[in-house]
């Protein structure tokens, strides 16, 4: 079963992959075979620029309400 990780971003970070803006405003959704590699794709996407990234089972989906563009899937 598929993993999920999900990735916030720094005030100045963007990214724009596949046509999806990746930014401050929204979370990123990695899906991978283990939080490990889905560590591994967040480097692999975002380089070193992206704030922090969670394993689901880490992610904190209270704090949604500070990311105005909600989930965003990077490879699914």
């Amino acid at each position: 079963m598929k993993q999920l990780t999900f990735v916030t971003f720094g005030q100045d970070h963007r990214h724009d992959i596949d046509g999806k803006t990746f930014d401050k405003d929204c979370v990123a959704v990695i899906e991978a075979d283990t939080p490990e590699d889905g560590r591994k794709l967040a480097f692999e996407y975002f380089g070193a620029e992206f704030c922090f990234e969670y394993p689901q089972e880490h992610f904190d989906f209270e704090s949604m309400n500070f990311f105005p563009k909600g989930f965003v899937s990077v490879n699914f």
